[in-house]
């Protein structure tokens, strides 16, 4: 975390940890995109995520995308264990974390294989020559070094011995050898903030608060990151630096924030505003496991976490405190939201607040758990028995992911509904700086129970109907157990509308059925219309998405736009209901485009509800799409349109 107060342009200065001892010259840049690979155990997360907070405290935009091995316990160095990090970062607004990388750091040729795909000709590789032995080489399959076989002719190659360096520059300290080589990711982090002109000072309050109890280790790793920017300033290898100019940002206090975290910090706000005491009922699953981590320690705003044995309980309990009248929240991923299925059908048919919150992962069953992808649309529309409509919302951006959780407490709370909060492994592990909001500014969600009976009987007493509704939003009445005079009944089994009692009456689950439909159906009278990006207004061609594909798609249009193609673009966040004015935004576009991490589950409720040819663009590689990707299929709708005809053009 870093946190900074920055005016509209942030100063800009190097950092008084580097001695200048060489006059080498400075490049001026707008953007450039690292990545940082080598094996699970190589710490590149922590040099990724260090080079970010640095970066964020020199005030520029940024994005990142941490891809996590496909094995968690792979062998060292084979091609499954391989871990890296990808930084953007820019003078200017950035809207995802880079297409291609301008920088690669290899730590062993695992790495190197495993990223040289996406790596383009001209880019700079640097590499730990030291893990470059025959014995690595071969768990590849590579015969020859392609540090020697002139495979890597077209990149600009750094071949370091990244190793060796980090273990001689802590020759003084009494430590082992391993322990030395385990620095060599601060030697590289070093390097790498004095090539790009990163300050050092916030990495070494990091270490200093990660290895307060060892004092040894602690020594050692601010020694190899000071060692890794004087051999920058030193060597010959490196002609330039680069530098960077901070980004043009709203006056504020900003931090760098990732999807899951900013997704927690936005439940608890969203319950500090609507004056409920917030409640977790969680079982860790990959990636949605830091949210249970983040709000198990935020108990002094009225958190309570409960780290369930299995996904049912751990839904069970959300759903008990929403019913004992706190804001009940769970969360998972894919196969834990198929587990909770019959929990969540309850919560329908209790009409309690319920946020369910699912951080897509790739699948089916256990599938691809550190992978991203966007394939649990069609589980939160209907993955239920019987007709069980759910709210559902979906995040956008990491920062999103504090609005996209407050909307949906917003809905939970205001309709008496279970809300599916969608994200993806992409947005939480993802990070950007969000500027910290103004409390006064959140929306006020505050929330009134019933404290008195709302009828009476036949005799004129008075007596509670639990199932009397709100008449604009159809919601009942949310009664806190133990109230006196407001008793009734709980339980899975049908309800008589309005008395609550139980009920077998045909008609009476026919009426049931359509009141719960209309109730989801109405919050679309509380969601804003759908914004349409048309700068123009003679588009022809409109690009939808809806979850992490906003990014992609919006850079995408911005790209398309520079070359002289008309093109709109739309981004969705409220998936059921839709916004009311969606049917006729989709009519107006003679080519609709949705791209999406799965086999187009947003293109069949499209034209499935409102009769259009929507054209699918799909991918699930595990991977979010990229800029250039999704600019190639606009490029090609818009070649593809026939002339306009007279009419269009009059």
């Amino acid at each position: 975390m870093v946190e900074a107060s920055r005016p509209s342009a942030a100063p800009y200065g190097r950092s008084k940890g580097h001695r200048k001892t060489m006059n080498k010259p400075v490049r001026q840049l707008d953007r450039v995109v690292i990545r940082f690979a080598g094996d699970s155990g190589d710490g590149m997360q922590l040099t990724g995520d260090r080079f970010t907070s640095d970066s964020a405290v020199a005030g520029h935009d940024l994005a990142t995308l941490p891809n996590f091995p496909a094995e968690i316990r792979a062998p060292a160095g084979t091609l499954p264990g391989v871990s890296s990090f990808q930084l953007h970062f820019a003078d200017h607004d950035v809207l995802t974390p880079g297409d291609e990388p301008d920088v690669l750091v290899a730590m062993n040729p695992a790495a190197l294989k495993a990223n040289l795909r996406d790596i383009p000709r001209g880019a700079t590789i640097i590499v730990d020559t030291d893990e470059f032995s025959r014995r690595n080489l071969g768990k590849v399959g590579y015969a020859v070094s392609p540090l020697e076989d002139g495979s890597l002719e077209s990149y600009h190659v750094h071949p370091l011995a990244l190793t060796s360096m980090t273990v001689d520059s802590l020759a003084s300290f009494e430590l082992s050898r391993k322990d030395k080589e385990r620095a060599k990711n601060m030697f590289a982090l070093g390097l790498l903030s004095w090539l790009y002109t990163r300050p050092l000072e916030s990495t070494e309050e990091f270490l200093r608060r990660k290895f307060a109890t060892k004092p040894d280790i602690l020594a050692a790793n601010i020694a190899a990151l000071h060692a890794g920017a004087h051999y920058g300033e030193t060597t010959e290898d490196f002609a330039h630096t680069y530098q960077i100019a901070p980004a043009a940002m709203p006056a504020g206090t900003y931090r760098n924030i990732t999807g899951n975290t900013a997704l927690a910090y936005g439940l608890v706000a969203a319950a500090r505003r609507a004056g409920l005491p917030l409640v977790l009922g969680s079982y860790p699953i990959t990636p949605a496991t830091d949210i249970l981590h983040t709000l198990s320690g935020l108990k002094r705003f009225g958190v309570t976490t409960i780290q369930a044995e299995d996904e049912i309980a751990g839904v069970g309990m959300a759903l008990g405190a929403s019913f004992g009248g706190a804001l009940g929240v769970t969360s998972t991923s894919g196969p834990g939201l198929a587990l909770k299925a019959e929990t969540i059908g309850l919560a329908v048919s209790l009409e309690l607040p319920l946020v369910v919150v699912d951080v897509q992962r790739g699948g089916p069953a256990t599938g691809l758990p550190t992978k991203t992808e966007q394939a649990d649309l069609l589980q939160a529309m209907f993955g239920r028995n019987g007709e069980s409509p759910v709210a559902i919302v979906a995040a956008q951006s990491p920062v999103d992911c504090f609005d996209a959780a407050i909307e949906a407490t917003r809905i939970a709370t205001a309709y008496r509904t279970p809300v599916v909060l969608l994200s993806d492994g992409y947005l939480a592990n993802g990070s950007e700086p969000w500027r910290l909001p103004e409390v006064a500014d959140l929306p006020d969600l505050t929330v009134t129970f019933q404290t008195e009976p709302n009828a009476v009987d036949d005799k004129g007493a008075p007596v509670f109907h639990p199932y009397a509704r709100d008449p604009q939003t159809l919601a009942r009445p949310w009664a806190v157990p133990g109230t006196a005079g407001l008793e009734h009944r709980i339980g899975g089994i049908e309800k008589a509308d309005v008395t609550g009692v139980i009920s077998y009456d045909p008609d009476n689950h026919e009426r049931m059925t359509h009141l719960r439909r209309d109730k989801i159906a109405g919050i679309a009278a509380s969601i804003p219309a759908l914004e349409v990006d048309d700068p123009d207004g003679d588009a022809r061609v409109l690009a939808l998405g809806w979850g992490s594909t906003y990014g992609p798609i919006h850079a995408a249009a911005r790209s398309v736009r520079r070359h002289g193609m008309p093109v709109a673009r739309a981004h969705l966040r409220h998936l059921n209901p839709f916004p009311s004015n969606l049917g006729e935004v989709l009519r107006r576009y003679e080519r609709v485009i949705v791209p999406e991490m799965n086999l187009g589950q947003l293109a069949l409720l499209l034209r499935a509800k409102y009769l259009v040819d929507v054209h699918s663009h799909t991918a699930v590689r595990g991977l979010p799409f990229t800029a250039g990707e999704l600019a190639e299929v606009l490029t090609a709708a818009v070649q593809a349109l026939p002339e306009p005809s007279v009419e269009r053009a009059q």
